[in-house]
């Protein structure tokens, strides 16, 4: 008998062993298939794509070491003893015991995923890397109306709402905004923290639709497990600032939809209260003595929310995101924060109702504005001459004051992503804004440089002090086309053009020097020397113009020599590389085509 023989059917090997479809998977654990769906989401489990599908294409597979790993969680255990208990409580119902089963349902056993977080983020940075979906969903869902049906609860909704204002404070307080884009979706946010990047969706402030073809049970188990990471992840970053976590905010405030604001005079209490430390001191001594003379001792959350009235008076014009910054930590902030930060420094900035408010009091007080808005609970009124820009969206105004500009809400998007204060001429109140351009995007990288994006460029060299090239001179201008045709960054007719501008230039500065020259000599420059220069240039240009097929015929014959060599495998690469490049070609073409188109519209409609 062979060493490595094995009988038919005693013993699994390969992919078989490897991996398990969901129907086994699910009968292996003995659960049903939306709690088997549960428990991979809070897992971090996934279904793999294996080489070999053993049981055929339409299963879904699962790694036998991952069924392994749910097999031996506590929530399993824990999931069947709640399972167990309702049908407790639906016996007791079924009875008509109500008693019974009213106190069964107040001690009907909880869990936390506590565990689950430590278990799947070890370290803070890997939270921080997976926060992108976390953030927006949390986002959507605190948009979305409370629905029985669907089991989506007031109570959840008002939770994700607190923990997305709770976010949106930090980035507030710590700067650390650095792109916005709106778009259809809605509103996309980039912001850097402790050197991660983290970018999420916002909806729009609109009345949300449910459908029917989406499974809310498998969203609100994914945001089950996100609040608990958001939660985790807002407690270690308020207390890297020394703020207490959970905030305690005014109820007035809260009643009155401004929990943003609210939030940012909590950072204010706080911020004030570490600065003015003998104060504090003194005062809570005060207080002490008072307490023992009255013989009760409060509660904790009256104490603060009196303090936070005491130090912060109601409406105080400079308190939104005004706060108190010590010396060390605008040492510690990056030179991109402190940019930030004093962007909108010294300006005061006043929301009318048509505009999206809690999107602005985001953005506007992330980068050193002070915002207010039309309502109750505002911090100051529309009335206020200090107010150096009021944000509209509407063709005409009730009352107009001198004192401030009026400008539409993607003026403020468009400052923030170009990181200086543009002119409100384009953006004024009746005026088609500009086009809103996306951060997102490298122009550079996909070959094609929009006009105002030329003309932020420019105001951003002439805000930094810098020098720009010539407008329309890149680098194929400065560098030979023949050298640039043959690596393949321009095409054959980008190199014409380009080695025809620049025998121009070339025959235009030999014309000057030819000048200067006879200048020099004392020769009166003629008619004649300047159609020998003539000639001379088209003898030149002719000179061009032959060489440059030939480069064309080198670069064509390397690329063949290159294709030669290469393995089938890198050959396929190289091709794909080139549809790609041929693709974001023709897609810059048309982008052109329709410049010139639109250009060629304006100035019939002008004549």
């Amino acid at each position: 008998m062979p060493k490595h023989y094995r009988p038919p059917g005693k013993k699994k090997e390969g992919n078989a062993a490897k991996y398990i479809t969901r129907s086994q998977a699910v009968k292996h654990l003995q659960v049903s298939l939306p709690l088997f769906r549960r428990l991979c989401i809070l897992k971090g489990v996934f279904p793999r794509e294996p080489k070999k599908k053993v049981k055929g294409n339409h299963h879904t597979y699962y790694h036998t070491k991952d069924i392994a790993f749910l097999q031996h969680e506590p929530l399993l255990e824990k999931f069947r003893n709640i399972r167990a208990y309702d049908k407790k409580v639906n016996k007791a119902k079924a009875k008509k015991n109500r008693d019974l089963a009213e106190r069964l349902l107040t001690r009907r056993p909880n869990y936390t995923l506590d565990r689950l977080i430590r278990e799947r983020y070890p370290k803070f940075t890997d939270a921080l890397r997976d926060l992108d979906d976390c953030l927006t969903m949390v986002h959507l869902f605190a948009s979305l109306p409370a629905l029985e049906s669907e089991k989506i609860q007031v109570k959840r909704i008002h939770n994700c709402r607190r923990l997305s204002h709770e976010w949106q404070a930090y980035i507030c307080r710590t700067h650390k905004l650095r792109k916005t884009f709106i778009s259809v979706k809605g509103i996309y946010y980039q912001a850097e923290v402790e050197g991660q990047k983290i970018t999420w969706l916002t909806p729009h402030t609109l009345q949300q639709v449910l459908t029917d073809d989406v499974d809310f049970n498998v969203m609100l188990t994914f945001l089950e497990f996100y609040e608990t990471l958001l939660a985790f992840v807002n407690f270690r970053l308020y207390h890297s600032i020394n703020v207490k976590y959970p905030p305690i905010l005014d109820s007035r405030l809260e009643a009155l939809a401004a929990d943003l604001y609210a939030l940012s005079r909590y950072f204010a209490a706080n911020s004030s209260a570490t600065v003015l430390g003998s104060q504090a001191v003194s005062s809570s001594g005060a207080e002490q003595i008072d307490i023992t003379k009255d013989g009760t001792q409060p509660d904790e959350s009256e104490l603060r929310l009196a303090q936070l009235q005491h130090q912060l008076p109601s409406n105080e014009p400079g308190t939104l995101m005004h706060l108190v910054e010590d010396a060390s930590c605008e040492d510690e902030d990056d030179e991109e924060t402190r940019e930030c930060k004093t962007l909108f420094k010294n300006k005061k900035f006043f929301l009318s109702r048509e505009v999206p408010r809690e999107s602005l009091l985001f953005v506007i007080p992330a980068f050193g504005g002070v915002v207010s808005w039309e309502g109750e609970g505002a911090p100051f009124k529309e009335a206020d001459q200090s107010i150096t820009y009021q944000i509209v969206d509407r063709p005409t105004q009730g009352h107009i004051f001198l004192s401030r500009e009026y400008v539409q809400p993607q003026w403020v998007f468009d400052c923030v992503n170009a990181r200086i204060i543009l002119p409100t001429d384009a953006y004024m109140v009746g005026r088609v804004p500009p086009p809103h351009l996306s951060p997102f995007i490298d122009n550079e990288a996909e070959g094609y440089v929009p006009e105002y994006a030329e003309m932020i460029k420019r105001l951003q060299a002439a805000a930094r002090k810098e020098v720009l090239p010539i407008p329309g001179a890149g680098k194929e201008d400065l560098d030979d086309p023949q050298n640039l045709l043959v690596e393949g960054i321009i095409s054959r007719t980008e190199a014409n053009e380009v080695a025809e501008r620049k025998q121009k230039m070339l025959a235009l500065e030999n014309q000057y020097h030819n000048e200067l020259q006879l200048e020099l000599q004392g020769v009166q420059y003629s008619s004649s020397v300047s159609n020998m220069n003539k000639q001379s240039s088209v003898e030149d240009t002719e000179a061009w113009e032959e060489s440059l097929p030939n480069m064309q015929q080198i670069a064509e014959d390397t690329t063949t020599m290159s294709k030669v060599v290469m393995s089938r495998k890198k050959r396929r690469l190289y091709e794909a590389m080139q549809i790609g490049k041929e693709r974001k070609r023709a897609h810059v073409n048309l982008l052109k085509d329709r410049k010139q188109k639109i250009e060629a519209a304006q100035g019939s409609e002008k004549n």
